[in-house]
């Protein structure tokens, strides 16, 4: 617990222990932390309080190695980055080098102090970390899923590259292990949606050590139709279309039947009118109808019947003749 006595200098609490700081000395960063989450590695702290100090605070970040006795500023000769001498309160190895930081399977301690010209804090240290046992996995980086027949062919991408696939590997999960990035989930029903969330696990077998990951966001896909599902829906879609039309069909045959008469005079020809008459509405001027005249002489009017008789005798012949009027 954190106390503060005139006889002795007061005690900063930390992480992992007290950093005593005398009344000559800088405030000591507080809570110095690292992030592990993937190939990130970024060391963070929050300064001390400086509210009576003039003049700019740096930090000095150091690390070490168990197998070393002495600590290291962290320098872009000894670690790839600087972090001698800066004004930031984090340090982030993450982009030195292709491994991303430290050896992923080495312990590494880190501290920091703050500095003024001529005076200095008490370092503060952080928890030593090692990157495989401590890191917080993310998902995997890209999951592309193939509809099969009856079955979803899925393909992953690792959350992150490993440098060292002879120590360490990925191992995912969705309804049991699966060792390699690509695996077909089977045995499920054709024309079906199926929603699948996926999980990396981390396996250090040498260390017994199995870290499982965050799970992938929920995807759902549908499966593709089998032989015999494409069979089925076409016979489907054909009886479908069969009935359809004979529906159709007797529908038609039931409104012909129920109005027949008006139908025929729908389709039946109006009267026609005579040539001659249509022409003459067309001009009567051009066409007038001849009228008997009244003052034509009476003789037009007659007639003269003529009969001819045969027979053997010829005096009623003559007789008949001579009766018939002079005109």
């Amino acid at each position: 617990m954190p106390f503060l006595n005139r006889d002795r200098p007061e005690c900063v609490s930390g992480p992992t222990a007290c950093v005593f700081n005398s009344p000559s000395q800088l405030p000591a960063p507080q809570n110095p932390k690292i992030r592990l989450y993937n190939t990130e590695q970024v060391l963070s702290w929050e300064p001390g309080s400086l509210s009576h100090e003039a003049g700019p605070v740096v930090y000095q970040v150091q690390f070490k190695y168990p197998s070393s006795r002495k600590w290291s500023d962290v320098t872009v000769n000894s670690v790839g980055v600087n972090c001698s001498k800066i004004s930031a309160t984090k340090c982030d190895f993450t982009r030195t080098g292709l491994s991303g930081g430290f050896l992923r399977y080495f312990n590494v301690s880190l501290r920091v102090r703050a500095e003024l010209p001529g005076r200095v804090s008490a370092w503060a240290s952080a928890p030593w970390f090692q990157h495989y046992r401590n890191v917080t996995i993310g998902p995997p980086g890209h999951v592309w899923v193939t509809p099969g027949e009856g079955s979803l062919v899925i393909k992953l991408s690792p959350p992150f590259t490993i440098t060292d696939p002879s120590m360490v590997t990925f191992r995912y999960y969705e309804r049991g292990p699966f060792r390699n990035s690509a695996f077909e989930l089977g045995g499920l029903r054709p024309l079906s949606q199926y929603c699948l969330q996926v999980q990396a696990h981390l396996l250090w077998e040498s260390q017994g050590l199995a870290r499982p990951g965050l799970s992938s966001n929920v995807s759902c896909h549908e499966t593709a139709a089998d032989a015999a599902t494409r069979l089925q829906r076409a016979v489907l879609i054909a009886v479908a279309v069969f009935l359809s039309l004979a529906v159709l069909a007797g529908l038609c045959v039931f409104l012909i039947l129920r109005f027949r008469d008006k139908i025929k005079s729908w389709f039946h020809s109006p009267p026609g009118i005579p040539v001659q008459i249509e022409e003459y509405l067309k001009d009567p001027a051009q066409h007038i109808l001849e009228a008997p005249d009244q003052d034509s002489p009476a003789e037009d009017d007659a007639w003269v019947s003529v009969s001819e008789v045969s027979s053997s005798e010829q005096e009623p012949l003559s007789a008949a003749e001579d009766a018939l009027p002079t005109l």
